[in-house]
């Protein structure tokens, strides 16, 4: 049988050289998660659905509830003081996902690697050490940002990946992407990052969202090993 391999295979984990966390060590704070859901069009535009969002905020929130008893260190839900600028924290989490949406393109593909990180071993990112300054971080080691998007395929979108595929034209019908971020706060320095651009489990339901949150936890520093999660289409 024949089978054929991709040049460049993606990698999903970064992690600074050097960097480990001991468990019982640090304290991190677990910011908002950005969480976004809503339909793909046949066109492939995101047409956000708020029940869809509402629904998978409580889910994933009462699944990172249970996976943050596991994770080897205290992880604390982010409190935002009361005179804190809310539009700060959005800034910072689009920062993140920004880096993060870097990182996958620039590094985590081989074949795009930047000539500045094709040193092995190297993972130099950051957010910047302004980091400290985000409200609700004072006596933290680590901030946690999390953000999930799923754009589920509609079924005119559905039918044009069908005619497509006969065609031998490249269309994708659904997006769930997911990272999850340790960040140093007293530098700034991205330390871990978990990244894919097709994330398993449909956050819809909570069976989806716990399956969703231990793939974007996997190989958390500090965590204790657990079984490997089996990667499937969200979209089924």
């Amino acid at each position: 049988m024949l089978t054929s391999v991709p040049v460049f295979a993606q990698e999903k984990t970064g992690l600074k050289p050097g960097f480990q966390l001991k468990p019982g060590t640090a304290r991190i704070v677990l910011l908002r998660p950005s969480i976004k859901v809503g339909a793909q069009s046949t066109g492939g535009m995101f047409e956000p659905n708020a029940d869809w969002t509402a629904q998978a905020r409580e889910n994933i929130a009462a699944a990172l509830g249970l996976a943050q008893t596991s994770l080897g260190n205290i992880v604390g839900d982010y409190v935002e003081p009361g005179n804190a600028d809310p539009a700060m924290l959005a800034e910072y989490q689009e920062l993140f996902d920004a880096v993060a949406q870097s990182v996958i393109e620039y590094q985590f593909f081989p074949g795009n690697r930047l000539p500045t990180k094709k040193r092995d071993g190297q993972f130099e990112w950051s957010l910047g050490a302004d980091v400290a300054r985000l409200p609700g971080l004072a006596g933290a080691d680590y901030a946690l940002f999390v953000t999930t998007e799923d754009h589920f395929g509609s079924t005119g979108r559905k039918v044009l990946q069908v005619f497509a595929a006969l065609a031998r034209v490249p269309v994708t019908a659904g997006v769930h992407k997911g990272f999850a971020g340790l960040v140093d706060v007293r530098t700034g320095e991205l330390v871990w990052l978990n990244a894919d651009l097709q994330m398993g489990g449909d956050v819809r339901d909570a069976e989806g969202a716990q399956k969703r949150v231990r793939q974007l936890l996997e190989g958390f520093p500090g965590k204790p090993a657990d079984a490997p999660v089996t990667a499937v289409s969200a979209a089924h």
